[in-house]
């Protein structure tokens, strides 16, 4: 019944002009309750059907195949059928007397039922439907544009007529199904102008759309995924909506829902939790491969280990029957989570080595990455996905596939290396951007540590490429003049060749385009400058500056990476009135935050030695802390043990700085997990630290190495010195060990807190040597972490003396007498003044 009711329903869509020249065929279409029916009807009249009998023949074929679940469609039956070829010949005769409703229609549903794109047909009714693109209504216009994404021609000068349309008539757009499909159709043309404008139209729609539907703010989100660009406000719009209809979404829409957010950084604890509830629901149903795949893919990393277990039992038991695409899902799937699952392994790889053939260049990359990431041993796969991937690399004409090829080529175990691959490479270089550049020198790197010739000299086929990457990542910096195109091109570089040969450059190119920082890229901008650890005082400046004048536009969440590198890196000449311009902003929407990046941004606060009360109080308290734990559940490892570790360190901060606050320390379980994990393996520089410190101060049994502090600071060195500043020796001192490996460490009881007493007017002193990490990259200005352990150990107690890398490493301090001269001066000078 529920059948005969849609397509009743659509026939009455379609005969809408009227009922009363309705002929006969027009009778027998509407009584047809099945595919069969309509096809004996077109044949029995092959000689009368007109344009509207081949419309509703060819709408109804696809409203039935519709009602049907995925895995039950008879697509290719319908297809083969010989009537089906019929409607196609009638269709393409028939073209110039579709009205332009039915004219898209017409090609919408034959793309669904996998026509060629170069069949003539589609191939007309494309050219038609340009001919009278323009007079579309917007509803015809939306699902055209679906068409022509269906034939990959988003990036088409057609395409480019609907944004043009688009552009010009959006304010008359007032469905938000139309609207959300036109944005996902034409995002890869959309200029700043139009996006600023559909993100302003589609947040007016969702509010006064049909709440129970969440397919367009799906396709909103992915509208968003695809312009990488992560507009907080109109997610957390989405996300509301998502959050009411959670308990009848399916595991493929929140599983699509979970991927985007993650590839726009949006972590909703809310979402992932309301998420993971639902997706447990759905286990006992989801027992065919299409939505278990789903459903493994979205739960698996963010559940117990048992459920997982019990994910992966079943997985192994539905692995024959998956396709391609499902197992290699489930691949990717089993290396997020690490699996060691051996059997569900080998049956995964199995269905992938049968289907080989039909991955595309990206898709065997990311097998490969994912076998290899999980140590999987089938040299016999790895050379033909090695084969293929070369095969790949010798014809593909995108840059983006050429370093994703290249990257993954080097991950993978070769005796010499083909010619051709650095010859191709070589030759798409030059089309490359900056990550993907980047990308290509972590690959070269990788080949010329494994070749064997490199242990007598570099081979020039390196040295040339690794030339020719320097001149285009140079060339590409100083012709660029966009901040937000580089941006996205910096978003994740890293690496010893972009430090080394580009950084200073992208400072300059930076600083030429200071007047293009704005309110929208300071967060993106002030977070790339903390990644690579760089300190530029005009950046800085310019950055608070902006920061401090459009502090209410800036999303409150996005304050966070706003105020890191002054935090982090420890610039003060701004940095109070960035502060407290970023407090007031955040303080009305504190309960707002997501639990781990509140305690992320409160501990960045911390570093800076600054306090906000309401945000201390809101994450000290039960509830607070019970959120934090669910959804620590839910993200991945890396993320997880960040934020546990920076909740530590906030309460110790918290509890030495602001007793009047009055939080209990509750880490010292947690603390003393952290010190049995720990290494205390001496650097040479710290053996040899410890040996002078022995004769300055009169005896070995003068110091002790890695001392455990209250509150769980380990201590390079401590000594106690009387009043007359002489060393006070220790009844244990430390000793050091050597482990089978070679390596120097601090006997067991170094690592416990001292706890001899102090003579009356003795004092404790902390000596620290300071590597790199402590300062900034480009120069030897101290980071705020550094300066927080320095006030933290003051507040308990201890004169600390530290000891900068590049001063105990200088050329000045390269004699026995000269450390010893450094040593006195430091531990006793300093302290006496």
């Amino acid at each position: 019944m529920f059948r005969l009711r849609s397509v009743n329903a659509y026939l009455r869509r379609l005969l809408h002009r009227g009922a009363v020249n309705r002929d006969q065929v027009l009778e027998q279409l509407r009584v047809c309750s099945a595919e069969d029916q309509v096809f004996d009807v077109v044949g029995k009249n092959k000689a009368k059907l007109t344009v509207n009998h081949v419309s509703l023949a060819v709408g109804m074929l696809w409203e039935f195949q519709k009602e049907k679940p995925q895995m039950l469609r008879t697509v290719d039956l319908i297809k083969s059928h010989p009537q089906f070829l019929t409607l196609r010949v009638l269709a393409e005769n028939k073209i110039a007397l579709m009205d332009d409703s039915d004219l898209v229609d017409m090609l919408y549903t034959f793309l669904r039922f996998n026509v060629d794109p170069h069949d003539s047909l589609v191939q007309q009714l494309v050219s038609e439907a340009w001919l009278r693109i323009y007079r579309f209504p917007m509803a015809s216009l939306s699902k055209f544009a679906i068409c022509l994404s269906d034939q990959q021609l988003q990036n088409s000068p057609l395409m480019g007529h609907i944004t043009h349309i688009v552009d010009q008539k959006l304010s008359s757009i007032d469905d938000a199904r139309i609207l959300s499909t036109l944005m996902i159709s034409v995002s890869s043309l959309v200029s700043s102008r139009l996006r600023d404008n559909l993100i302003t139209r589609a947040d007016l729609l969702l509010d006064t759309m049909d709440r129970s539907n969440y397919n367009n703010p799906r396709r909103v989100v992915q509208f968003l995924r695809n312009i990488k660009y992560s507009h907080r406000p109109l997610l957390e719009k989405c996300n509301e909506i998502f959050l009411c209809n959670i308990p009848s979404m399916d595991a493929e829409n929140i599983s699509i829902v979970m991927g985007m957010y993650q590839s726009l950084q949006f972590n909703n604890c809310d979402f992932r939790l309301a998420g993971k509830q639902r997706l447990t629901e759905l286990i006992d149903s989801s027992t065919d491969p299409f939505s278990f795949t789903k459903l493994f893919v979205a739960l698996a990393p963010i559940v117990s280990q048992e459920i997982r277990e019990g994910l992966e039992n079943t997985a192994l038991l539905l692995a024959d029957e998956l396709n391609a695409y499902q197992a290699l899902a489930i691949g990717e799937a089993l290396e997020e989570i690490q699996s060691r699952n051996l059997s569900l392994l080998n049956k995964i790889a199995s269905v992938i080595q049968r289907n080989l053939h039909v991955y595309k260049p990206a898709e065997v990359a990311r097998i490969t990455q994912a076998l290899f990431m999980l140590q999987y041993q089938n040299p016999e796969l790895f050379t033909k996905l090695r084969t293929i991937l070369v095969n790949f690399l010798q014809k593909t004409v995108f840059p983006y596939e050429v370093t994703m090829l290249t990257r993954v080529l080097s991950t993978l175990p070769c005796p010499r290396l083909d010619e051709g691959i650095i010859s191709r490479v070589d030759a798409m270089v030059s089309q490359c951007n900056l990550n993907e550049l980047n990308t290509i020198s972590f690959a070269v790197a990788k080949w010329v540590r494994n070749d064997p010739s490199y242990r007598h000299n570099t081979p020039s086929k390196y040295v040339l490429l690794l030339q020719t990457l320097n001149r285009c990542g140079h060339e590409r910096l100083q012709t660029a003049d966009r901040l937000d195109l580089l941006m996205e091109e910096l978003k994740y570089i890293s690496g010893e060749w972009f430090e080394e040969m580009l950084v200073e450059e992208t400072m300059v190119t930076l600083q030429r385009m200071m007047d293009q920082i704005n309110w929208r890229n300071v967060p993106e901008l002030a977070h790339f400058l903390t990644r690579i650890n760089h300190l530029c005082p005009p950046l800085m400046d310019r950055i608070a500056a902006v920061a401090i004048k459009d502090i209410d536009k800036i999303h409150h969440s996005a304050t966070y990476a706003t105020i890191l590198p002054f935090s982090v890196l420890n610039y003060d000449p701004v940095a109070d009135e960035l502060y407290d311009a970023c407090i007031q902003r955040i303080t009305p929407h504190i309960s707002s935050f997501d639990p781990h990046l509140l305690v992320l941004l409160a501990y960045t606060f911390a570093v800076a030695d600054t306090f906000p009360e309401e945000l201390v109080r809101e994450i000290f308290n039960i509830d607070f802390l019970g959120k934090l734990d669910a959804q620590l559940e839910t993200l991945p490892d890396t993320l997880n043990m960040r934020t546990r570790l920076r909740l530590m360190e906030l309460n110790r901060a918290v509890c030495l700085e602001c007793p009047e606050f009055q939080v209990p320390w509750f880490h010292e379980r947690y603390c003393q997990q952290l010190q049995k994990k720990g290494n205390s393996t001496l650097s040479p520089a710290q053996q040899q630290i410890h040996k002078i410190l022995g004769e300055v101060l009169g005896g070995i049994n003068c110091v002790r190495g890695a001392v455990v502090t209250p509150y769980y600071y380990t201590i390079d060195f401590e000594c106690i010195l009387d009043k007359q500043l002489k060393a006070v020796p220790y009844s244990e001192p430390s000793t050091l060990q050597i482990s089978d490996g070679g390596k120097v460490h601090w006997g067991t009881s170094s690592l416990e807190s001292s706890g001899d007493e102090l003579p009356p007017g003795a004092q404790r002193v902390a000596v620290d040597l300071l590597d790199s990490k402590s300062f900034c990259k480009n120069s030897h200005h101290m980071k705020g972490i550094t300066l927080m352990r320095k006030r933290h150990l003051e507040i308990l107690g201890y004169r600390v003396v530290q000891i900068p890398h590049f001063e105990w490493n200088s050329m000045e301090l390269s004699t026995q007498d000269a450390w010893k001269e450094y040593l006195k001066k430091k531990i006793f000078k300093e302290l006496s003044s």
